[in-house]
Formats: C-alpha cells, sequence, structure tokens
C-alpha cells in the first residue's frame, strides 16, 4: 500500500490555532456520537469550548454511547432540531458563542437559521463555502469556493464569493492572496459565460470593489497551478501557476474539483462558511477526525483576525 501523504501543512495551521485561545462555539444538535466526539475532539485539542445546544436526553444518551464524559460542558436543552438551530444561532447573537458547528441536524436546518432576516446572522456579504485543501503534491493550502452553498451564483455574487476567500487567505496567514478564477479555458469568449464573469471580476479588483488580493482570469485549471502549463500557454501573472485561491464558475464544478483532489490526489479537507456574522463549520458523519479538527482550526484563525489579531503565517 502506498504511504499516506504528509500532512506539514494542515499539522502547521493546527498548532497555529492551538496557540491561541480556544473559540466558544455553539454546536447545533449534536445527537449522534459522531457529532458529539467531533465537537469533544475539538475542545480535547484546545480549538473550542462547545456550548452543547439539543434535546438533553438524546445529548447524554449519545454520550454514553460513544464513552464521553460531559462533566463542566453547558447544555442548552431544546425540543427538536429546528429548535437547535435557532437557539444555536440565538447564543451568537447574544455574544456568548464566537462560531457555530453543525452537529446531527441537516444542513438547510442550521443554514435556515443562520440567513433568517429577523433572528439570523446575515451580514451585507454574500454567504459562501470555502474548503480548505491540503494537497501533498502543492506547496501551499489551497482553498476552492464555493463548492457547497452557492449553486450557480451570478456576477455580483461572484465578488462576495472572491472577497469572502481573499479575507480567508489573510486570516489563514498567507503571504499573498492569488486568486485563479477558473473556466475551461484562458482566453475571453463570449460563448463562454464563466470566461466574460471572470474578466470582469479582475476589473472589479482594479478598481478596488474586491480588494486585498491580486487576481488573474480567466485560467483554466492547469494554467493556475502549475508554472509549466501557465509558461507554455505564455500566460505571464503573479497567478499563473501559483495560484491558492481557485474560484470556480458553479458548485458542479467546484464539488468536483475537491472531490478529484481528494480521492485521487490524496489531499485532505477541511470546510468554512464565511460571510455570516461568525464562522460556520458544517462537519458532517463523513469527515474524518482531522477534517473535523482543522475546520475548527480554521474557525479559529478566523475569529483571532476579526479580532484584530496579525495573523500568523501557516507555510
Amino acid at each position: 500500500m502506498p504511504m499516506a501523504p504528509d500532512r506539514d501543512k494542515f499539522a502547521a495551521l493546527l498548532a497555529s490555532a492551538q496557540s491561541l485561545p480556544p473559540i466558544v462555539t455553539a454546536v447545533a444538535h449534536p445527537c449522534d456520537s459522531a457529532a458529539l466526539l467531533g465537537a469533544m475532539d475539538a475542545m480535547g485539542h484546545g480549538l473550542i469550548t462547545p456550548i452543547l445546544v439539543g434535546p438533553e436526553t438524546r445529548i447524554r444518551a449519545a454520550a454514553e454511547a460513544a464513552g464521553a464524559t460531559l462533566d463542566g460542558i453547558e447544555i442548552v436543552s431544546t425540543p427538536h432540531s429546528h429548535a437547535s438551530a435557532a437557539a444555536a444561532v440565538a447564543l451568537v447573537r447574544e455574544g456568548r458563542a464566537d462560531a457555530l458547528m453543525k452537529g446531527s441536524l441537516h444542513t438547510d436546518e442550521l443554514m435556515s437559521a443562520v440567513v433568517d432576516r429577523a433572528l439570523g446572522l446575515r451580514t451585507a456579504r454574500r454567504i459562501s463555502h470555502c474548503f480548505v485543501l491540503d494537497v501533498p503534491s502543492y506547496p501551499e493550502l489551497l482553498i476552492i469556493t464555493d463548492a457547497a452553498v452557492n449553486i450557480a451564483p451570478n456576477l455580483d455574487e461572484k465578488k462576495d464569493i472572491v472577497q469572502n476567500a481573499i479575507d480567508l487567505g489573510h486570516a489563514l496567514g498567507f503571504d499573498a492572496v492569488r486568486v485563479a478564477i477558473l473556466s475551461a479555458i484562458e482566453t475571453v469568449n463570449p460563448k463562454v459565460p464563466s470566461t466574460v464573469e471572470a474578466a470582469a471580476l479582475c476589473k472589479m479588483a482594479d478598481r478596488r470593489q474586491i480588494t486585498g488580493g491580486v487576481l488573474d482570469g480567466p485560467l483554466a485549471f492547469d494554467n493556475a497551478i502549475s508554472l509549466r502549463a501557465a509558461a507554455i500557454k505564455e500566460i505571464e501573472s503573479p497567478v499563473a501557476g501559483r495560484a491558492n485561491v481557485l474560484v470556480v464558475p458553479d458548485l458542479e464544478a467546484g464539488n468536483m474539483l475537491a472531490k478529484s483532489l481528494t480521492f485521487l490526489a490524496g489531499a485532505d479537507a477541511a470546510g468554512i462558511v464565511l460571510g455570516a456574522k461568525v464562522p460556520v463549520m458544517l462537519t458532517s458523519r463523513a469527515d474524518s477526525p482531522t477534517s473535523r479538527r482543522v475546520s475548527c482550526a480554521v474557525a479559529v484563525r478566523l475569529v483571532e483576525a476579526r479580532r484584530g489579531a496579525p495573523p500568523k503565517s501557516v507555510s
């Protein structure tokens, strides 16, 4: 069997987050062993201080089944999953929690509470998802967006998706945030709408409608991450071949790209939802312990960045 890929970049990210204070995290409906143990593991690694929000009898039953103790952990009891999502969001609104973590409820239930216009956590920014990947063959962390929330974003929505990713890159301590706007080709062709949107996003950055990153696009995937491919196509830019943020045309492309890197290139992936008042960790039962842990580490870095602390490099 091949050796497991080295996770130096994720290890560095975890270490940087563990050097910071744990963040108080409202865990919505952790009513099965996987969800509960994910929160407990993050607590054990010094990343979060959980507040467990859900039916107390079910939470305690899950803990007993998992052989875990809940001594000293606050539980906010609710009757069902919809109430769990609302109560977890309310903890944030009350200033009692710095972040949200999905438990054993549907993603739609939690996100509906987050985006509720009256009682949710909306900001002026579009909500979007970022995968953070440790690809063994790539020299730095790689962000892919959006592969989980926005199905077919328009140009205005993509502007926020790009800005969210740039802000995440800064929170993670990237030396420079180099954003590749992906398409199937690297030239602008009106018959391929994603190439036109890529060019428009780059001009938005020129006009400071998008700030904090260096953008180039359209770029095909190979031109974005391979200096050799960029040189063959005679593409000269500070992004081509060196991108650390990949902005995909739509959710389907992003989902396939992220999963291809995970299952074929041996990448490990963590995820975070941005654009709300606090980071949202959409962990799932299929996530590895490392993925859950690193998603929490990303949230810690985001919370610390929003508090005004200078970011530490994880390279």
